[in-house]
C-alpha cells in the first residue's frame, strides 16, 4: 500500500541514500548485494516490517551505502524487473535446498523449479563433467529442460526419472550447500 508507514519508511531510507537527482533515476542505483534467510523470523525490514524469513542487502552503485535488512517486498518497489528476477530466483534457492534436505523424492515440478532456475544453474557451472554425461556438462542442462517442459512429467520412464533424480542430488544438491551453507540463520546472534 502506497500510503501506509512501512512504504513512507522505505521511501525515507531510499532518499536518504540515493545520489541522482531524481526519482525514477534514483531507483536504478540499486543492485542485490547480498541475501540470507532468518529461520526465526526475527527480522525486520527497513520499512518496519517484522517477521522476516528472506533477508536482501542491496547497494548502492554509485555511493556504495547498504540498506539492509530489506525484505521481498520492498525490494519490489523499485519496481525493477532485473532485482525482482534476482530476489524471486534467491528466494527459490533456499526453497529447493530445504526440500532437498528432508531427504524426500524430489521431483521436476514448477513447485520447485523454473527455466529461469535451470539457466541459472548451467550458468553457474552446476553440471559437471562425468562419464554419466558423455563429458558434456550442457547435456545435463538441456536434459532436464527437456524433462521440465514435458507435459507428462507423470509417464517418465524409470531410467529418466533416475537420470533427474541424479543430476539433482549430485550436482544441485552439492552446490546449493555450498552457496547457502552460511545464509541460513538459525537463531539471531545475541541470543
Amino acid at each position: 500500500m502506497k500510503n501506509s508507514p512501512c512504504y513512507e519508511n522505505w521511501i525515507q531510507q531510499v532518499i536518504n541514500n540515493f545520489v541522482s537527482a531524481n526519482w525514477e533515476t534514483a531507483l536504478l542505483e540499486w543492485k542485490l548485494y547480498d541475501f540470507e534467510e532468518d529461520k526465526t523470523l526475527l527480522s525486520s525490514c527497513i520499512c518496519g516490517k517484522e517477521k522476516l524469513r528472506y533477508l536482501f542487502t542491496i547497494r548502492n552503485i554509485n555511493n556504495g551505502r547498504i540498506l539492509y535488512p530489506i525484505g521481498s517486498s520492498c525490494t519490489k518497489r523499485f519496481e525493477r524487473k532485473d532485482l525482482d528476477e534476482v530476489v524471486t530466483m534467491k528466494e527459490e534457492l533456499f526453497r529447493l535446498l530445504h526440500d532437498l534436505e528432508k531427504g524426500e523424492y524430489i521431483k521436476l515440478s514448477s513447485d520447485l523449479f523454473s527455466r529461469r532456475l535451470l539457466n541459472h544453474f548451467f550458468e553457474e557451472g552446476v553440471f559437471r563433467s562425468n562419464s554419466y554425461n558423455g563429458f558434456d556438462p550442457e547435456s545435463d542442462y538441456f536434459f532436464l529442460l527437456k524433462m521440465f517442459n514435458r507435459r507428462d512429467k507423470n509417464n517418465l520412464a524409470l531410467a529418466q526419472s533416475k537420470k533427474i533424480s541424479a543430476i539433482i542430488m549430485n550436482a544441485v544438491r552439492p552446490y546449493l550447500r555450498s552457496i547457502l551453507r552460511d545464509k541460513v540463520k538459525h537463531r539471531r546472534e545475541g541470543l
